[in-house]
């Protein structure tokens, strides 16, 4: 009680000094040099004051710090926001790029096909591919409401992958001709481009190390040779007549001497799948 009464004094004893010295300045302002009890009071004052501004700006400081640091914190999340969104835009532009191109080629590949036969193509999105290398299959997203049936041929704007295999209302399984080594998998008879009434094989495997498909039952008067295109010959109605299949690389004599085999590096990739046709034959 005493001792706040004492530090109640001492404020009020400053602070008539003060109100004392300013009074002195008003009225002795016009006078020259001050007298050494003036200055005394003055350099006392001026003294306090800066001790007592000292942690004022200190903590004024502080706290311009800590708006400073809000606003670069908040900049830097706008600008982490902003360059995110930008690679997402920039990732689906690129994406958009690349579906543009292969639908343009797609339709040069529709028109092209339009002008040499009568075919129908219908434009699949491969919607799953099986993740097992040995059951060579690919879902598509046309079924039965599309009209899509078991045995249509399938092919990508390279050449034939495959033929359909299963349909439900809205989806179809298409297995890939890499499989022909299976025995669920029926042979595709073949010939080559330009000289399709001269020339006849059937393509019955696949060699899953060296890449090629193989085609077999060649006869030995056959003059295929590497370099020639193959292309489905439309024998047995199950794949339609002239689809591109592959190129001949190497040619040997078969078993038994009889006839011979060919080893074909097919024109499409089966990796990757994003689009594909379903080709509908016209009934007749």
């Amino acid at each position: 009680m005493f001792k706040w009464l004492g530090n109640k004094r001492l404020i009020v004893l400053m602070a008539g000094v003060i109100v004392f010295v300013a009074l002195m300045g008003f009225t002795f302002g016009g006078r020259g040099a001050m007298s050494w009890p003036e200055g005394f009071l003055k350099d006392t004052v001026t003294y306090v004051q800066g001790w007592l501004n000292k942690p004022a700006r200190a903590v004024a400081g502080f706290f311009e710090d800590v708006r400073r640091i809000s606003v670069l914190y908040e900049e830097n999340r706008q600008l982490k926001l902003s360059l995110t969104q930008y690679a997402k835009d920039t990732a689906r532009l690129n994406d958009l790029e690349a579906q543009n191109k292969r639908l343009k080629d797609q339709l040069g590949f529709t028109e092209r096909q339009q002008q040499s036969n009568k075919y129908k193509y219908r434009i699949a999105e491969v919607y799953a591919s099986s993740p097992d290398p040995f059951n060579n299959t690919i879902v598509i997203n046309l079924g039965e409401k599309d009209g899509i049936k078991p045995n249509m041929a399938v092919m990508s704007v390279e050449g034939l992958i495959g033929r359909i295999v299963d349909v439900s209302p809205f989806y179809s399984n298409v297995q890939l001709i890499t499989d022909l080594d299976s025995s669920s998998t029926k042979a595709i008879a073949v010939t080559v481009k330009g000289r399709e009434n001269e020339s006849f094989g059937i393509m019955e495997g696949y060699d899953r190390e060296k890449g090629m498909l193989v085609m077999n039952k060649i006869p030995k008067t056959d003059n295929l040779t590497a370099g020639d295109v193959i292309v489905t010959s439309g024998v047995g109605q199950l794949f339609p007549r002239g689809i591109e299949i592959g190129e001949v690389v190497s040619r040997d004599e078969g078993e038994f001497g009889i006839t011979h085999t060919a080893q074909i590096k097919p024109f499409a990739s089966f990796n990757h799948l994003r689009e594909v046709f379903v080709i509908e034959v016209p009934e007749l």
